[in-house]
């Protein structure tokens, strides 16, 4: 009998052990799951990009270069690697003799390190109205793109806390887009386009779209299975990502996912902006207060959410045909 009951009391104690095991796993599960992009620090972002101080974010202007600083501390107190051979956050390059830099930062690849998966954003905007007329003089590109540039930041911060990316992840702010697009060009001819699997280029996230709040569309989607990726991804959410709206613009071919998609990679833009009804595109009112912070805040969590299963090396797009700029 005593041998009955010593039986019993080790298979209770084992059972003890293992429901304790299986509270401590799902303590780390709920752990995980608490990691998240808050509304209060994407506005902390967004304002200090879009203010009055930094000018408009004017290429060659000490705007733009303040600009830079900020995001490169951002990128360091999350705690990025530096990008390639870089000695800092700063890639630097000339345009017509003059210096520029985009701001680069990366997350190391667990398994899958040569496998690279990019987030951009362009930094630069339009300065300040030469004429000097009028009372407001600065285009402060809260939404174009200071809005890109913030959901940047946030997706690093984010990932970086999750910590649990099997493909390396490259966090760039681009420089040059409203003239061409020229920090997105060297960055792309400084980048293996055979090892990026996916670009998701971010822009002017901060309005709602043609289909209201928890949406947004990705250009290029017929261009290869991204989209569906993503969207698949969000199953159960009430989010959701539509096709590109305006063909007409060619938007896929204007943004700063251009070079690297003529290349071969399935490098897309998702945006909300109505570019047949934006009215601050392009004016000194694109400030902060035209922006719904709520709605962009989750546009970022969904792109993040959506974006799971290929920093995970589960899911690889396919590839787009390689082609000419229109």
């Amino acid at each position: 009998m005593w041998l009955i009951f010593a039986v019993l009391k080790f298979m209770i104690m084992k059972k003890r052990v293992l429901i304790f095991v299986s509270l401590i796993v799902g303590f780390a599960v709920q752990a995980q799951k608490k990691v998240q992009i808050k509304k209060a620090e994407v506005l902390r972002i967004e304002t200090e990009l879009a203010s009055d101080k930094l000018m408009g974010r004017g290429m060659f202007s000490p705007g733009i270069d303040s600009a830079s600083a900020f995001i490169e501390k951002e990128f360091k107190k999350t705690g990025l690697q530096f990008y390639g051979n870089l000695k800092n956050y700063r890639q630097e390059f000339t345009i017509k003799g003059m210096p520029a830099n985009n701001v680069v930062g990366i997350l190391p690849g667990k398994s899958k390190p040569d496998e690279y998966v990019v987030f951009s954003g362009h930094y630069d905007h339009l300065g300040v109205e030469k004429s000097g007329v009028g009372t407001d003089v600065i285009y402060n590109g809260a939404n174009d793109d200071a809005s890109g540039i913030t959901a940047v930041i946030s997706l690093a911060k984010y990932f970086k806390e999750l910590n649990n990316n099997e493909r390396t992840i490259v966090f760039v702010a681009f420089t040059a887009e409203e003239i061409g697009g020229q920090g997105a060009k060297f960055f792309s001819e400084n980048i293996n386009p055979d090892k990026v699997v996916a670009m998701f280029n971010i822009e002017m996230i901060g309005t709602e779209s043609k289909w209201n709040k928890d949406s947004a569309y990705i250009t290029g989607f017929e261009k290869s299975d991204f989209g569906k990726i993503l969207q698949k991804n969000l199953t159960g959410s009430k989010f959701k990502f539509y096709p590109d709206p305006y063909p007409e613009q060619h938007l896929y071919y204007r943004s700063d996912n251009a070079t690297l998609a003529m290349l071969g990679v399935p490098a897309h833009t998702i945006s909300t902006s109505k570019m047949d009804d934006e009215p601050n595109y392009h004016k000194v009112s694109d400030e902060v207060s035209t922006l719904d912070i709520d709605n962009m805040t989750e546009i970022i969590k969904a792109i993040a959410i959506s974006s799971e299963s290929i920093i995970k090396g589960i899911d690889t797009p396919t590839r787009v045909a390689k082609m000419r700029r229109n």
